[in-house]
């Protein structure tokens, strides 16, 4: 990706609902060019962070909106740059495009409606996602604007991978299925690994766990995703931050059934599960896994189920693969908790990875990633993910 072609700048945006994160990079040589995040919008104490050349500043935005802040950002960015400024174009992280997106998207009235129409689907994110198209829109008006869905990556699925075990109205009426998540990570780490293996993609069968607050694994079958954990909504599948994934569907009427609302039950799986829930702690690894060295019952617990259920999690998704070329972790816990990984791979014996402690400590850095011995029967990478990176590939190579 870093060679040929015209140079153009990109910028990246990715929005939560109070909160604005920003990239601009230069294409094809990949250089980052500005960054940071505009944080606490709509309160007293917003600020813009950013950092450009190795020097950071702080504007405050005092109750300031999204428009604001892509306001602030563009002032900032131009009194730095000035006629070096030329954006090509903007991508828009947009965490679930439903069945209607299944890969890149220019922007204009009818996909907002159709991201709109997902909302159901991803309640914490979408409405997020449109407020910073819309500001975006407004503030850069002739720009190319273009979604980049982190669902478009599992439009591969099979049938026998997306459909639940229901009456096949439901799916044909609501859409229920199961959609993924994470999929710009996937498809990111997925890429690098060919790279750094120096074979193509398509000749690759990879498992790449995503592991941060959010939780995911994938099967990647020559640069297709097969199966992954998460379904219809990211609730399903691993143990995260504050999720629970996978639960009995009965538990909802169990829970019901001693005065719980629907309400309750549902913000109880995703708010107050998951690491944070069973430790009762924190949903921070760090936190846990020093609390664990120091006795915590309930951290020591937490890492566990999370270790053994994610070795689960991989286990089940070798049916979608023929072999396994390489196993792959990124994400924040992926990446820097040499622990988590340690223990994961002591529940895949099956798998025969023969571990290289020193490499596993060093989060793989002297070895290109690598965290198993030369000799070992599975390759094992940790491979920092960098979905603004794919976003701005996946805009520029659309435009």
């Amino acid at each position: 990706m870093k060679d040929g072609g015209p140079l153009r700048q990109i910028l990246v945006i990715n929005c939560g609902s109070s909160s604005l994160k920003f990239t601009l990079l230069e294409l094809p040589s990949e250089r980052v060019l500005v960054k940071g995040l505009a944080e606490r919008l709509g309160e007293a104490d917003a600020v813009l962070n950013l950092s450009y050349e190795g020097e950071k500043s702080i504007t405050t935005l005092p109750g300031g909106s999204h428009a604001e802040a892509m306001e602030a950002l563009l002032a900032q960015i131009r009194g730095k740059m000035g006629d070096g400024l030329q954006i090509a174009g903007i991508g828009h992280r947009v965490v679930h495009g439903g069945e209607y997106f299944s890969g890149p998207t220019r922007i204009d009235g009818s996909v907002l409606e159709r991201i709109e129409a997902c909302i159901p689907l991803a309640p914490l994110h979408n409405p997020a996602h449109l407020q910073g198209m819309r500001a975006a829109m407004e503030c850069f008006p002739g720009l190319p604007q273009v979604a980049v869905f982190d669902t478009a990556f599992h439009q591969t699925l099979p049938p026998r991978a997306f459909h639940y075990a229901l009456p096949r109205e439901y799916y044909e009426r609501y859409r229920i299925r199961r959609y993924g998540a994470h999929g710009t990570s996937h498809q990111y780490v997925a890429q690098e690994t060919a790279r750094r293996l120096g074979q193509p993609l398509e000749k690759l069968q990879l498992l790449t766990a995503h592991l941060g607050n959010g939780c995911s694994a994938c099967a990647v079958w020559e640069g297709r995703s097969l199966d992954t954990t998460m379904g219809l909504t990211p609730l399903e599948g691993l143990m995260m931050g504050t999720r629970s994934g996978d639960a009995d569907p009965n538990l909802h009427a169990f829970l019901a059934a001693q005065g719980k609302s629907l309400e309750e039950i549902t913000h109880l799986l995703n708010r107050e599960s998951g690491l944070l829930g069973v430790s009762g702690l924190s949903n921070d690894m760090r936190t846990l896994s020093q609390a664990a060295a120091a006795g915590h019952e309930g951290a020591a617990l937490a890492i566990d189920l999370f270790c053994y259920r994610l070795a689960k999690g991989l286990l089940a998704l070798t049916a979608a693969l023929s072999r396994l070329d390489a196993l792959v972790f990124t994400g924040g816990i992926g990446e820097n908790q040499s622990v988590i990984r340690e223990q994961t791979l002591s529940h895949l014996q099956i798998l025969a990875p023969v571990l290289d402690h020193e490499l596993n400590a060093a989060n793989g850095v002297p070895a290109d990633g690598r965290i198993t011995t030369e000799s070992s029967p599975l390759l094992v990478l940790v491979i920092p993910t960098n979905e603004e990176l794919m976003i701005a590939r996946e805009t520029a190579a659309f435009l």
